[in-house]
């Protein structure tokens, strides 16, 4: 009874999942576009993303690059400002603070009326900008929630990462597709310069992560808001998988953190029900450690969490090419429970990026 909740919510994202259809861009949008990139001590990363821009099949008078710089200590701006093959303006906070306040230094130098926000560890193919922009002139869509995947090893925890980050794209996606999102990642949004500045105000600038969830939970509440989201390959961004074990429960206890000032009722609901779920499957494993007896409700507790979140993830996986990761789909199961309660004992860091 206590798995029902999750098996049911997770099978409605699947099902909203198949009725997605990938979307082929117009040949030649016209938006013009600024691409607002916050970063911090990234000078190895940042040429490879600036080489990915610089070949955008996008007409480079209808779009511009903003990178701005967030106190850092290496060679950023150097590397930046030594980048000239397309439009790019480098921004210093001059002693700000935090990737929401680079965001919006950034968003207040821009010309563009469609902004579209990444990350400097990430790369794109040349049909970013124009399956983006695309989307924007045939939906008129106030945010569009764009495909993020990983890259990086294929080794196990690798492996265990992308499989974790399937799961998030599925709920991203299947959430926004049924019309009620709950989850966007900052590495690949677009929005309206309206949207913003309508919204940006509640994006709780005294925390130094959700600058993308909280902007979208704030535009879910006005009516007529058109929140999109865009399935396609050409529209992906790939970022950099976590290089190591305390690197990747950090970033994930920052994104934990900031769910209690969530005021979004069906993320609040949906991450409660998935929290019991976990929880549940934990209780049952150390119980059956007591009594064996245990070993059938816990057999049956991860066979209702198991089937759904495997239809989800190969959905993903198909999706996103990345079929391959499917072999290791039941020994991701079998750690999860236990990686999410690393996450949460894990200590709080002070870090100032998502």
């Amino acid at each position: 009874i206590l798995i029902l909740p999750y098996t049911f919510l997770v099978l409605f994202i699947y099902r909203s999942l198949l009725r997605s259809v990938t979307f082929r861009a117009p040949v030649q949008p016209s938006t013009f576009i600024s691409v607002i990139i916050p970063c911090r001590n990234e000078q190895d990363n940042l040429p490879i993303l600036l080489g990915c821009l610089a070949q955008q099949d996008y007409p480079t008078d209808c779009f511009e690059v903003i990178i701005v710089d967030d106190n850092s200590t290496d060679k950023t701006t150097e590397v930046a400002s030594a980048h000239y093959e397309i439009d790019t303006s480098v921004l210093s906070l001059n002693g700000g603070q935090g990737k929401k306040e680079a965001l919006r230094k950034g968003i207040q130098a821009s010309s563009g009326d469609l902004i579209i926000t990444t990350d400097a560890d990430c790369t794109m193919g040349k049909g970013w900008l124009r399956t983006i922009a695309g989307c924007y002139e045939q939906l008129k869509a106030d945010m569009i929630i764009c495909p993020v995947s990983l890259r990086g090893g294929d080794d196990f925890f690798s492996g265990l990462q992308k499989i974790e980050f399937l799961s998030l794209q599925g709920v991203t996606a299947g959430t926004a597709l049924a019309g009620y999102p709950v989850m966007c990642n900052g590495a690949n949004l677009a929005f309206t310069r309206k949207t913003y500045t309508d919204h940006s105000g509640n994006i709780l600038d005294d925390l130094p992560t959700g600058d993308d969830v909280f902007l979208l939970h704030s535009l879910k509440k006005m009516p007529g808001a058109i929140i999109a989201w865009l399935e396609s390959p050409d529209a992906m961004v790939k970022t950099l998988s976590s290089p190591g074990i305390v690197s990747f429960l950090r970033q994930r206890r920052r994104w934990i953190s900031k769910w209690k000032h969530y005021n979004d009722i069906l993320t609040i609901v949906s991450g409660l029900i998935t929290f019991l779920a976990v929880i549940l499957v934990l209780v049952l494993a150390v119980a059956v450690l007591l009594d064996k007896s245990f070993i059938l409700p816990l057999i049956a507790v991860l066979t209702l969490k198991s089937v759904p979140d495997y239809l989800v993830i190969r959905n993903r996986a198909m999706k996103y090419g990345e079929r391959k990761l499917l072999s290791r789909f039941a020994i991701a199961q079998l750690v999860y429970p236990f990686y999410v309660l690393g996450v949460i004992l894990f200590p709080p860091s002070a870090s100032r990026s998502d």
